[in-house]
């Protein structure tokens, strides 16, 4: 993920251009962070390279979710992460070929933490996918009510065929073992790569990339 702290970098387009050799197949953004004539411009990019799409929604209103699904349509992602206006999103996405998969359990702030327990993670799960979405966004480790690795394991259970991806606070090998272990499709990585914490010691985003792609 292009960004830190729940918001696209301001030089996105300047890391894309720099993480091009690394020939990553799933680059994604927020919808907070960067206005959306540069999204446009950053999702066409990262199509260029012939990499899979993601916009996550975290804006904090329902209007603002929606308005960014919206936008999501528009320019053309591959996958919408985020939001928990199902139907509303859904009709937004209709026709699109975009692929929705919002937050089960109960998303507040920003940066958003993650309310709900297991039992919960696993009902909202299942009406999501009966909906007909693809799958769910689980921020497993923002988690501030229960075990993050036991509400992967209820959705998990609860998705099916449908894909599980985590997103926040994924910053260390154990982590990425863990949820690799617990069932997860996929997770999102920024903040962690930006800062140089994931791999202590290897200085520039392309070596902290390298490493996450090594734990891959």
């Amino acid at each position: 993920m292009l960004t830190r702290q729940d918001r696209t970098v301001p030089d996105c387009l300047d890391i894309l251009a720099q993480i091009a050799p690394l020939g990553l197949k799933h680059i994604g953004f927020k919808d907070i962070g960067a206005d959306e004539p540069t999204l446009r411009t950053l999702n066409a990019g990262i199509k260029t390279l012939g990499a899979q799409s993601y916009l996550e929604v975290v804006a904090t209103s329902p209007e603002a979710a929606l308005n960014s699904a919206r936008i999501a349509a528009s320019i053309g992602v591959d996958h919408l992460l985020g939001g928990t206006k199902i139907p509303e999103t859904l009709a937004i996405l209709k026709g699109t070929g975009v692929k929705y998969y919002p937050f089960p359990g109960i998303p507040v702030g920003h940066p958003t933490q993650l309310g709900g327990d297991a039992a919960q993670i696993a009902a909202d799960t299942a009406s999501f996918i009966a909906q007909g979405c693809a799958g769910v966004d689980l921020l497993a480790y923002r988690a501030t009510d229960t075990d993050p690795l036991a509400l992967v394991a209820a959705a998990r259970a609860a998705c099916g065929p449908a894909k599980l991806i985590c997103a926040g606070g994924v910053d260390c090998p154990d982590r990425i073992a863990a949820l690799r272990a617990a069932g997860t499709d996929a997770f999102t990585i920024g903040s962690a790569a930006f800062d140089g914490t994931f791999a202590p010691g290897k200085p520039g985003l392309l070596a902290q990339l390298q490493e996450i792609l090594s734990c891959v």
